[in-house]
């Protein structure tokens, strides 16, 4: 198993450091149900802090009165990252968020404003030079409450390219620091938006001046928002917008936890560093879930329930010998549970006699072949075998080691209670499945062979 932390001193030195911007409390709230009060969000940012993000963007102050304590009491509160305030470029809005973040030891304001003539025509009814001006005269008055100003151009990658060179040279002008380009729709494929980066930092005067930073935001409508913003990273980007559990409006924004864990897993053709803690991720991604009530699908990677359970038996025959077979993270890598081989109608003999000794149970091979017969009977009637079940499986069977003591019993009789007797007896013999005909047969001619290869190939 790959350790994405075993690089040299040099080689920590020599990598770019690519900044966090984590808008779980802004965007991500956008996302139906995600919604946060202050206390709620309050208790994230905090954690959000223990992963070590760069950036916290705390809401939209002049979207409501919640938004605006919410973003002051975290600009009060937190003093290692930058807190963020979103407004559009509009005096009203820059005015509210800069007196939210009164107190904060690192304020930045994230002044926002669309650039696509789509947005120009039919939502904001404006030209393009009104557009310009209204950017550059944002910046401007952002700039009196902070140092710190984002621009960002709203649906940039659907922006004709030498308007949107134009509004990014006069926000860089006015006096803006962080220049975001955002794929507001998820419409970027990876080498389209790389391309799109690449000619911004040819064209752009002054985008590679010290102190200015080019950063991305993009969205997971067509599931490429984790390749976009990792392909803008590899075209000079030094800044990506994601949220915990990648939510955020429609299909979500790009996923922290699978971004960080992309470059530190492939260092090779990711080479860049981030200051996040990754240990952090897991818990970060449970307590958003606890806080919002909506939980991520089990086969998300990095922090789904499934990301490090295996029910396959040549998987877990692999597991068992050495989890680099089948596991390219460590679960412990990003705060999660140990990895669990999940015994169902796909788990092999091997993964079966594991957990029966991890029960306080072994057996020898012809019992061990009269368990899994019963095993893959009941399998196939239930989706998950739980060590209740086992315990039933087992009561008529002598065990070399233990013995099933009458608690564990009635605990087996709870967990049974759903299925019916015949389920966990020996099938007939005209019903046997040409799966456990195969197992019978190799009892009958393999004896007492335990061989590697043997458990691999019979462990199915």
């Amino acid at each position: 198993m790959a350790d994405p932390d075993q690089v040299t001193p040099d080689q920590h030195k020599a990598r770019p450091h690519v900044t966090i911007f984590d808008t779980t409390l802004r965007d991500g709230e956008q996302s139906p149900g995600c919604s946060m009060n202050v206390e709620e969000k309050v208790r994230m940012a905090r954690q959000l802090d223990r992963l070590g993000v760069d950036i916290i963007e705390a809401g939209f102050p002049i979207a409501s009165e919640g938004d605006f304590q919410a973003v002051n009491a975290l600009a009060r509160e937190l003093r290692r990252p930058i807190v963020a305030a979103l407004a559009r470029s509009c005096p009203g809005d820059i005015e509210r968020a800069g007196r939210a973040l009164e107190g904060a030891a690192r304020p930045r304001i994230h002044t926002f404003l669309a650039t696509s003539d789509i947005h120009l025509q039919h939502k904001l009814k404006i030209s393009r030079r009104q557009c310009l001006e209204q950017a550059r005269d944002g910046v401007k008055l952002a700039r009196s409450f902070c140092k710190d100003v984002q621009f960002s151009a709203e649906d940039a990658s659907r922006t004709e390219i030498n308007f949107l060179c134009e509004v990014l040279e006069a926000v860089i002008e006015a006096g803006a620091t962080t220049l975001n380009i955002p794929d507001t729709v998820g419409f970027s494929v990876p080498h389209e938006f790389a391309e799109l980066i690449q000619t911004l930092r040819r064209r752009v005067r002054g985008i590679e001046n010290e102190g200015v930073t080019i950063s991305v935001h993009c969205h997971d409508d067509l599931g490429l928002s984790v390749a976009n913003s990792l392909a803008a990273i590899g075209a000079g980007a030094r800044q990506v917008e994601c949220t915990v559990n990648g939510i955020g409006e429609r299909a979500g924004n790009t996923s922290l936890e699978e971004l960080v864990m992309v470059m530190r897993v492939r260092g090779e053709h990711y080479p860049y560093e981030t200051a996040v803690v990754a240990e952090q991720l897991f818990p970060s991604s449970q307590l958003l879930s606890e806080i919002t009530g909506v939980y991520v699908q089990p086969h998300k990677a990095i922090v789904g329930r499934n990301a490090f359970a295996h029910e396959a038996g040549i998987h877990q025959d692999g597991m068992i010998k050495d989890p680099s077979t089948y596991e390219i993270i460590a679960p412990q890598s990003v705060g999660a549970p140990q990895n669990a081989l999940v015994l169902g109608k796909h788990s092999g003999r091997n993964a079966l006699r594991v957990r029966y000794e991890k029960l306080g149970f072994t057996f020898d091979r012809a019992q061990l072949d009269d368990v899994y017969r019963r095993f893959v009977a009941l399998a196939d009637k239930i989706k998950t075998i739980e060590d209740g079940h086992l315990l039933e499986l087992i009561r008529d069977v002598p065990s070399r080691t233990a013995t099933i003591p009458d608690s564990a019993g009635k605990t087996a009789s709870t967990w049974m209670a759903a299925v019916s007797k015949e389920d966990v007896q020996p099938a007939h013999p005209d019903l046997v499945s040409a799966r456990e005909k195969a197992h019978a047969a190799h009892a009958t001619h393999g004896g007492e062979r335990e061989g590697e290869q043997e458990d691999y190939l019979w462990g199915v």
